[in-house]
């Protein structure tokens, strides 16, 4: 289960409603038409017609909206038959107004509708890049159940900063949360580096410190060789929490370099997991296998185990109150990750009245043995 936000771009209005409110112009016409059809020659409503043509712009189509134009067209000319012949001053003036403004708003209407294709275009495109920077999580590796949720801060965009990833080990599941430092097209490069890196180094076998030290130092060459100033590289860092989850053994095993503790819900409470002093975060100076220390904590099964960046926790309310994680979790009444997570992302939303200001990214895990043909 993977649910990400903001939403791709979709029309304003659906078809259903733009039919709907398709009367709203023809209506205005037939009225205004059997109005001034009834009223003395010295009252002109026919220039009111110019309405329908710009109300169905705002809706409907290029099509749509010149058919309604040349509709209230066909009115004006009914109007001035009516009203003393076509060929007097005011009723040609009155048809040469209605003909020049609905032809301008039906070909505003068309460019809009050119730019919102490209616009979709471009959003596809862009969703289809940032997918390959920021794989969606297998549902399930092993015995390993997973949800994530990633809701990005920046408009328009699927990814940011924050990232995770897991790969399938000779042992069990290995997994990557992180938060770059930074926000922007450089943070979602940055992201990209060390999920490359991470999946590059899974068929290294390495120990959980190792791939600490080869994520850090993937980092820093990145940042040392991308042409970026050397105040920008001594500022650059990566939280990150790296975990191994075993297959065969109820445990995990995690370095923390810098990145929030995990939650671990077990028997419906809520217990943070203390992993001691956390280490530097990744690429923040060179380090070695000795600066990382792998924490080893029980992980049964029917457990569920919340892996989180600071986006999550630091996320206010319009009153400047941070995001209340653990006991929102507290009053979660689910049972399995994909609950959690929707809850999580639903909730969050919530709190912040409908948007991030920073990245989020939640990933939910739960060991949950397949059962065994009978």
């Amino acid at each position: 289960m993977r649910v990400r936000q903001p939403p791709p771009v979709r029309p304003v209005v659906s078809r259903r409603w733009s039919g709907a409110l398709l009367a709203i112009p023809l209506a205005i016409i037939v009225v205004i038409t059997v109005i001034d059809a009834q009223t003395p020659e010295s009252i002109h409503l026919g220039p009111f017609l110019i309405a329908a043509p710009a109300i169905t712009a705002s809706f409907a189509g290029a099509a749509t909206t010149g058919a309604i134009g040349a509709l209230a067209l066909v009115a004006q000319v009914v109007i001035s038959v009516l009203h003393g012949g076509l060929m007097t001053a005011n009723h040609q003036a009155q048809l040469g107004t209605l003909l020049v403004i609905s032809v301008l708003v039906t070909v505003f209407r068309f460019v809009a509708d050119r730019h919102q294709r490209r616009l979709i275009q471009v959003r596809s495109v862009a969703v289809a890049a940032q997918e390959v920077l920021l794989r969606p999580l297998p549902d399930r590796i092993g015995p390993l159940r997973i949800a994530s949720v990633y809701l990005a801060a920046e408009e328009e965009a699927q990814i940011g900063g924050d990232l995770y990833a897991a790969v399938a080990t000779e042992e069990g599941t290995r997994l990557v949360i992180g938060d770059v430092r930074g926000k922007g097209l450089s943070a979602v490069g940055d992201a990209a580096v060390l999920i490359g890196a991470f999946r590059g180094s899974a068929y290294r076998n390495l120990s959980l410190p190792a791939v600490a030290v080869h994520l850090g130092n993937a980092m820093r060459w990145n940042w040392e060789h991308g042409g970026r100033d050397d105040h920008h590289t001594q500022e650059s860092f990566v939280t990150a929490l790296v975990l191994d989850v075993y297959e065969d053994r109820p445990l995990a095993a995690m370095v923390n370099c810098g990145h929030p503790c995990p939650l671990l819900l077990r028997d419906g409470k809520v217990h943070q997991v203390d992993l001691g002093e956390p280490a530097l975060p990744l690429g923040l100076a060179s380090a070695s296998e000795s600066d990382y220390h792998a924490e080893t904590r029980d992980f049964l099964d029917e457990d569920l185990l919340l892996l989180y960046t600071d986006g999550l926790i630091e996320a206010r309310d319009a009153t400047g109150a941070f995001y209340p994680l653990c006991d929102r979790v507290a009053a979660w009444t689910g049972d399995n990750p994909e609950s959690l997570a929707r809850y999580l992302h639903d909730d969050l939303l919530r709190h912040t009245g409908g948007h991030v200001n920073d990245d989020a990214a939640i990933v939910v895990l739960a060991r949950c043995p397949e059962p065994r043909a009978p």
